[in-house]
């Protein structure tokens, strides 16, 4: 018989292999031919969005309609009906071969998706008044893609984009506060499914050409097996510290998670590596989980890739993507330098030690074997920072020197051997061929998110977000500090059920203007750059908010730990990065806005790591040694120095703002004596 123990281990190897399932989008284990048919149709999608980066022209409706297709095929094809199965409808659940239902949903999904391409120059002259045809396979992608949606991430976007549909509908049947002059059927198809302001909007544009490619840019790292470097490098550097191997999983996952962009994905990567070691230790489970979760979700905050979301705040807010860049630098730095310094607060608590020298990989021989993984990384920052090229264009030639270093590094590794150089070239086409299938795979995902979100867009467009500004007004009575309570709420609330870049979508186009607004009728100027990154911050940090949180349940499963403790104890590390945007909306200095000099620049952020560090005490009462209640108001006030300087300068009438900083920084200097001394009288007393 099974023990307990064993049982429990196996369904969680199950409940971690259907995470990961979901989020490489795959569910089914194909048999026989149709085994080779979706890494196929994976791998030419792949070739495609390569090509239209270098030498294919087509317009940007085409490339849409063609990238659109591409994922309702994959995700058809790969994604049943019914997820568990299903005794009476074994049909709508199969899972080792593709059903004929879902054959014919690829097709339809795929027919419908091209239709605008196929007729564009038809459908712009028919403007506002649709033909039969351009009705029903309006109603045929509408129907298809929410279907898609639903099957990728489950019933929350469907939903959401299904009930901002019928407002648009039946809005002048509504209640007066919420009444709505409403759009007719041919309008809102006109609007949603047959022009480039809904379902091919701007978030599917920026999924199309920039996001795939750096997908694909990570995909193919980690199938070259980059992960296993990084996780090796962050141990050389940080493994002997105390509580060492937490911190190389902060340190790891922020590696990974900047060209990942998904947060499970990162738990798979650096998790399988850290939560053991962290246990090893003597993290317990559930923190080892916890800490994996905070830091794989982070990485989505830090550039390049911000978990896709980048691409599109740079579109939203109508900069270059550098501009994003600029502006996430310091919160997501300071969140992670945050985060080392709790892994060092739980480390002290549980008087943990760090890895012995044998139990660490050798520094020299892992760089050795991995120092070729920088090139690309280092080739895509070069583009990006110094010669200003486009994103997508930068990504495109990242891509081509990593392909140059897994054919040159085969090569290398299989020199002299009989035959060797047919075998490499073998090694390295499969290697290549993985990972264009992984990645074109991965962003299944992001292209149904970004197409479902485009049809709430496409609504509120319709003239519903100047109804949505007045209904938020009125419940945050014109105050900025409710307004930005409400929005984050619904932002976690929202992303329970979404993937982030989703959550993004939707709380941008209907909040991020209104803080705006608000913000201006306090007298008070947001920029709306602040403003996006606020609701992308907490729609990430919705990654690790119990009950849902894919993300806990995957470390949990690795970990071997009860998923919502693990949740819990996430939410309370990241509960860190939840002040930072709160603190920028009236601190623009964090995003940089308006700071051009580098010395500025690193002072602030240097005093945001203070800041940052000092919440965290505060959260997790421990400085030195464990907090008294009085203690929590003094990190609180070290906390408010560091990020709203400028409240100290006025009231003690300061010249500068940031002389404001040197006072901070005493006051904490008089807190770590104070604590020093209260150490010193119970080791003494002990």
């Amino acid at each position: 018989m099974t023990k307990p123990e064993e049982k429990s281990e196996q369904e969680q190897n199950a409940v971690l292999q259907e995470i990961i399932a979901e989020e490489s989008g795959e569910i089914r284990v194909l048999q026989g031919v149709e085994r080779h048919l979706v890494p196929i149709i994976a791998v030419i999608w792949s070739l495609f969005q390569l090509s239209i980066s270098s030498w294919l022209l087509l317009d940007s409706i085409a490339i849409r309609a063609i990238h659109l297709a591409f994922a309702m095929i994959l995700l058809f094809l790969n994604i049943p009906f019914f997820k568990k199965p299903r005794p009476f409808l074994k049909f709508l659940s199969a899972r080792n071969h593709i059903s004929w239902n879902d054959y014919l949903c690829a097709g339809l999904g795929a027919a419908s998706a091209l239709y605008l391409y196929y007729d564009w120059e038809g459908i712009a002259g028919r403007s506002g008044m649709p033909s039969t045809t351009d009705v029903v396979f309006g109603i045929i992608l509408l129907v298809l893609l929410l279907e898609a949606a639903r099957r990728a991430l489950g019933p929350a976007l469907s939903v959401i984009a299904i009930t901002f549909s019928l407002y648009a509908y039946f809005g002048p049947y509504m209640p007066d506060i919420l009444a709505f002059r409403g759009v007719s059927v041919n309008r809102y198809l006109s609007q949603i499914t047959l022009s480039g302001e809904g379902i091919y909007g701007i978030p599917l544009d920026v999924s199309a050409r920039v996001v795939f490619l750096y997908v694909l840019l990570g995909a193919l790292l980690e199938k070259a097996g980059a992960g296993k470097f990084f996780i090796d490098l962050a141990l050389c550097f940080l493994g002997r510290f105390k509580g060492g191997p937490a911190k190389a999983a902060v340190l790891a996952s922020g590696f990974t998670g900047m060209v990942s962009g998904s947060s499970i994905a990162n738990i798979v990567t650096t998790g399988t590596f850290t939560i053991p070691l962290m246990k090893k230790v003597g993290y317990p489970a559930k923190k080892a989980a916890a800490i994996e979760v905070a830091a794989s979700t982070d990485g989505q905050l830090a550039p390049p890739i911000m978990g896709a979301a980048a691409f599109i705040i740079a579109e939203y807010v109508n900069v270059p993507y550098l501009a994003v860049v600029k502006a996430a630098a310091i919160p997501a730095f300071a969140s992670y330098v945050a985060l080392l310094y709790i892994t060092h607060i739980e480390a002290s608590k549980l008087g943990l030690r760090g890895l012995r020298k044998d139990e660490l990989p050798i520094l020299k021989e892992t760089l050795m074997g991995g120092l070729h993984f920088l090139i690309p990384i280092g080739a895509l920052l070069y583009e990006l920072i110094y010669l200003r090229h486009s994103p997508d264009k930068s990504a495109f030639n990242a891509i081509l020197w990593l392909l140059l270093v897994v054919f040159s590094k085969d090569m290398y590794d299989g020199r002299g051997t009989a035959g060797f150089v047919g075998k490499c070239l073998k090694k390295s086409f499969s290697t290549i061929y993985d990972g264009l299938a992984s990645g074109a795979k991965n962003m299944v995902t992001v292209a149904v998110a970004c197409a479902s979100a485009g049809i709430i867009v496409g609504v509120v467009n319709m003239g519903i977000g100047g109804m949505i500004t007045q209904i938020v007004e009125q419940l945050s009575g014109g105050n900025i500090y409710l307004m930005l309570i409400i929005t984050a709420i619904a932002s976690l609330l929202i992303g329970m059920g979404l993937p982030t870049t989703a959550t993004y979508i939707v709380m941008a186009s209907l909040t991020a203007p209104i803080i705006v607004q608000v913000g201006g009728l306090n007298d008070f100027i947001v920029p709306l750059m602040a403003a996006h990154l606020f609701c992308f911050y907490f729609g990430i940090l919705a990654d690790d908010t119990p009950p849902v949180g894919l993300a806990s349940y995957a470390a949990a499963a690795l970990a071997r730990s009860d998923p919502i403790p693990t949740g819990i104890q996430g939410f309370m590390y990241d509960i860190r990065t939840s002040i930072l945007p709160f603190m920028f909306i009236f601190n623009s200095d964090l995003i940089l806005h308006n700071i051009n000099s580098w010395p500025l620049g690193i002072l602030i952020f240097i005093m945001a790591c203070v800041g940052t560090c000092s919440f965290a005490s505060a959260t997790q009462g421990w400085f030195i040694t464990k907090n008294k209640w009085y203690d929590l108001i003094i990190l609180l006030f070290v906390t408010l120095i560091m990020f709203r300087p400028e409240l100290l300068a006025n009231y003690l009438s300061l010249p500068n703002k940031y002389l404001a900083y040197p006072i901070g920084l005493v006051i904490l200097g008089g807190f770590y004596m104070l604590q020093k001394m209260r150490l010193g009288r119970t080791a003494a007393a002990a």
